[in-house]
C-alpha cells in the first residue's frame, strides 16, 4: 500500500516546513508528497526542494485556490490513496498508515479523517453532520456555538468530539482527509466552483451519493493551527468562505431552499462583511505598538519541538 500526500500552499512557507518535517518520519518507501505552490516564490521554492528532496513541488504563478490546487496536485499522484493535508498542520503519529489500513480493511468506506487538534490542544470538530438550517446556530463558527458550545444544534452538527474509536460521519475536514484515488477520479476531484472552504463537505456529499461511507478515525491525530494560508489574504478568504457556503446551499437545497436563495445569499454577504470588518479591526489592534504590561502567560512552543528554519 502507498499514499500520495497532497498539500496546497499559499505563501505559508514557514508553516509548510514545519508540516513537512513532522511528516517526514512517517513516510514509507513508496509514499510521495506533492506540494502545489500557489503564487510560487521561486527562491523559497528552490530552498524547499533542497531541504526536502522527496517532495514534488508544482509551482503555480497564480493562486488557483484550494479545490483547483488539490486537483492539480492529484494529477501528479500515482498511489491508490490520497491524503489531503493543510500546510499549517503537524502530523503527530502514523496517520498515513492508520488511515490507509482502515480504508484497505473497509471496502465500503471512501473517506477517512483523523482527530484534529487545535494549536491549544483542544479537539477541533473536524467530523460533522452535513450542513443544514441548524448549522446557522450550531456550526463551528456560529455565534451560538462560540457562546454556548454545548447547545443542541452544536451537538447535532459537531460530532465525535469525545469519540475514542472509529465512527461514521457525514463529512470530514479537508485539513486532513484521506480518500481513495479511484473514487476521487470517478467524481472528477474536488469541485472547482469552491475557491476556498466547503469543498470538503461537497466532496463527501458526492461520496455519500455513491453509497460509500465516510468515517472518523480518532485513534491518530494531527495538530491544525488554522488560518495558515488564509492570513496572507484575510479579507478575501473570509468572503470566499461565505461565497462557498452559498454555492453549497444551492447544490444541496430542494425547491424551498432554492426559492429562499436570494435571502440566503444576502444573509451570507452581510455576515461575511461583518466578519471582515471585525477581523481587520483586530488586525489593526494587533499591529499597534504594544504598551508595557505584565508578563504574558507562557504558551506551548511547538517550534521548539519541531525546529522551523526560515526559508
Amino acid at each position: 500500500m502507498s499514499t500520495s500526500v497532497l498539500i496546497v500552499n499559499f505563501r505559508a512557507y514557514d508553516d509548510l516546513v514545519r508540516c513537512l518535517q513532522s511528516l517526514d518520519c512517517w513516510l514509507r518507501r513508496d509514499d510521495d508528497v506533492i506540494v502545489l505552490d500557489n503564487e510560487s516564490d521561486s527562491m523559497r521554492a528552490r530552498r524547499l526542494r533542497e531541504a526536502f528532496p522527496r517532495i514534488s513541488l508544482v509551482p503555480s504563478p497564480t493562486n488557483l485556490g484550494f479545490a483547483a490546487g488539490v486537483n492539480a496536485a492529484a494529477r501528479h499522484a500515482r498511489n491508490p490513496f490520497l491524503l489531503l493535508l493543510n500546510p499549517d498542520t503537524v502530523v503527530e503519529g502514523p496517520v498515513i498508515d492508520v488511515l490507509e489500513s482502515f480504508l484497505d480493511a473497509h471496502s465500503d468506506t471512501a473517506v477517512v479523517g483523523p482527530r484534529v487538534i487545535n494549536g491549544d490542544g483542544t479537539v477541533q470538530p473536524s467530523a460533522r453532520a452535513f450542513p443544514s438550517f441548524s448549522t446557522l446556530f450550531g456550526g463551528r463558527s456560529a455565534w451560538l456555538t462560540n457562546r454556548y458550545p454545548n447547545n443542541p444544534w452544536a451537538r447535532r452538527n459537531l460530532i465525535g468530539l469525545d469519540a475514542s474509536g472509529p465512527m461514521p460521519a457525514d463529512w470530514l475536514s479537508g485539513s486532513c482527509l484521506m480518500t481513495r484515488r479511484s473514487v476521487f477520479e470517478q467524481l472528477g476531484g474536488l469541485d472547482e466552483s469552491f475557491f476556498l472552504y466547503w469543498e470538503d463537505a461537497d466532496y463527501c456529499r458526492r461520496v455519500a451519493a455513491l453509497g460509500l461511507r465516510r468515517t472518523y478515525v480518532p485513534t491518530v491525530s494531527v495538530r491544525h493551527f488554522g488560518g495558515g494560508c488564509a492570513r496572507y489574504n484575510l479579507a478575501p478568504a473570509i468572503r470566499e468562505f461565505h461565497a462557498s457556503a452559498y454555492v453549497l446551499h444551492r447544490r444541496q437545497s430542494g425547491p424551498i431552499g432554492r426559492a429562499a436563495s436570494p435571502l440566503v445569499r444576502a444573509g451570507l454577504f452581510l455576515r461575511g462583511e461583518l466578519r471582515v470588518r471585525r477581523a481587520l479591526a483586530i488586525t489593526r489592534v494587533q499591529a499597534a505598538p504594544a504598551l508595557p504590561s505584565v508578563a504574558p502567560r507562557p504558551t506551548p512552543d511547538y517550534d521548539a519541538v519541531i525546529r522551523v528554519p526560515q526559508l
